[in-house]
């Protein structure tokens, strides 16, 4: 290649990086900070790490001591009472809930709705038939297949768009989870069918290794590509963690943390992580940055949601 071609390459990305820390610096300090709090996954065991909390019981405890220092929302996992595998079935997930909102009425609470596992609609949608004290607020919409490193995450157009119609029905919001830029497209286009409306929530998951990497450049291209009037918590696989919760932080964004995405409290991966640990030094980073933690109740106006305390998900009528 010509050291000409060269030159105009690298004065394209210079360009292009510079628009878009331009557009990221009209977000720096928009919002109060999300923290979205995600304690369990799907990946982690007591093999793994004994931190992950696995039983109803310890998921709700995990996020009682979270809920104490300080987080807007949880994004929740169940697991099987006897194999400790995940499950899809309501009756953990209400249990959970029922735990969680004894003490936390107004916390807000998205359930998994997860294609790792589970592939027929009849199970990925079963906990969106909770209802009363039990509804949980949003559900999580993947909006791709993807691959992770031993694993697909199945997400056929058809699935997505059955679980984006029947969380309309049932006034409960997506969790937009996005892993590449095409996600956030696809999301317009179920926007134009009028299966998800604003205002929106998006994860936007950096550092999987077939999916949209833990850098400056590819979280300013998804952020810059967002529709009108979404909010965002940008979250970062295994070591991407910490990097993309403290970009986040420093732009204006929110974070998502916890054992689902990184089990390692350093790089070196020499400390096994709590969940407890991973929420402080969130807030130490918040601090530092000037960043108030914004509060449930702060998330739930902003997202047309309910007030909580009995009513829950997005009032439909």
């Amino acid at each position: 290649m010509s050291y000409g071609i060269i030159e105009f390459f690298n004065n394209l990305l210079f360009t292009n990086i510079i628009f878009i820390l331009t557009s990221l610096k009209n977000l720096v300090m928009a919002e109060k900070l999300i923290i979205d709090f995600t304690p369990t996954g799907m990946i982690p065991t007591k093999t793994l790490t004994p931190h992950v909390p696995v039983s109803v019981s310890e998921i709700v405890e995990d996020v009682h001591q979270a809920h104490q220092i300080g987080i807007t929302k949880v994004h929740i996992h169940a697991r099987d009472p006897e194999s400790g595998e995940p499950t899809y079935k309501k009756e953990i997930y209400a249990e959970i809930i029922e735990g969680i909102r004894k003490f936390a009425p107004y916390l807000v609470i998205c359930v998994s709705l997860s294609g790792r596992t589970f592939h027929k609609f009849e199970e990925r949608s079963d906990t969106l038939e909770l209802d009363g004290s039990l509804k949980p607020d949003l559900g999580s919409l993947t909006l791709s297949s993807l691959n992770f490193n031993k694993i697909a995450s199945v997400n056929a157009p058809e699935m997505i768009q059955k679980l984006a119609a029947r969380m309309k029905e049932r006034g409960i919001v997506p969790e937009l989870e996005a892993f590449d830029a095409g996600m956030i497209n696809y999301a317009k286009y179920l926007e134009k069918k009028e299966l998800i409306s604003p205002p929106h929530y998006f994860n936007l998951l950096l550092g999987n290794v077939a999916c949209a990497q833990a850098d400056l450049l590819h979280a300013g291209i998804m952020i810059r590509d967002l529709p009108e009037n979404s909010l965002w918590s940008l979250a970062g696989i295994g070591d991407g963690q910490l990097v993309m919760n403290s970009v986040a932080i420093a732009i204006g964004g929110g974070v998502r943390i916890g054992l689902e995405d990184n089990i390692w409290y350093d790089s070196s991966r020499t400390k096994l992580a709590r969940n407890i640990d991973l929420i402080k030094r969130i807030h130490v980073i918040a601090e530092a940055n000037e960043r108030e933690i914004m509060t449930s109740t702060e998330f739930r106006q902003k997202m047309n949601l309910e007030p909580g305390n009995g009513k829950y998900g997005r009032n439909t009528k």
